[in-house]
């Protein structure tokens, strides 16, 4: 058990439809809440406007930096919930996510996830947010 957190599929969940896990289970410790990441720069530029695909790095980069701030890493995700724009972003954003999750989680399992089709975010520049709840170490 990495981090304090394990990653189940318990078989009466049948298979994962994608690249995350039924069920995080962890040991007593702090939790952090981590509010929904979007496509920015340090300076809060949007970066990759009209890009889901140039978005998603950016996005679990900012969530990255935010971990690291904690003392944490991509490990300790116990959950994340995905929020994008358009339906018709969804293969693109699978595929860049696809390039990404092995670099992040190296184990090869993945948090849970929920993933929300909506009909915008704070601001039309931004096609995704991902919102992420972790276990802190120590």
């Amino acid at each position: 058990m990495a981090k304090g957190v394990t990653y189940v599929n318990p078989p009466s969940a049948g298979p994962a439809q994608g690249m995350y896990s039924h069920v995080a289970r962890m040991t007593p410790g702090e939790i952090a809440f981590i509010a929904g990441q979007v496509a920015i720069d340090g300076k809060g530029n949007p970066v990759g406007v009209g890009d889901i695909a140039a978005q998603v790095p950016v996005v679990f980069g900012n969530l990255g930096k935010i971990l690291k701030d904690l003392g944490a890493d991509f490990e300790c995700v116990v959950q994340f919930t995905t929020y994008i724009t358009n339906a018709d972003y969804l293969p693109a954003f699978m595929a860049a996510r696809a390039g990404l999750f092995p670099k992040l989680f190296p184990g090869g399992k993945y948090p849970p996830n929920t993933l929300l089709v909506i009909d915008r975010l704070v601001k039309p520049e931004f096609l995704l947010e991902v919102e992420a709840i972790a276990r802190l170490p120590g």
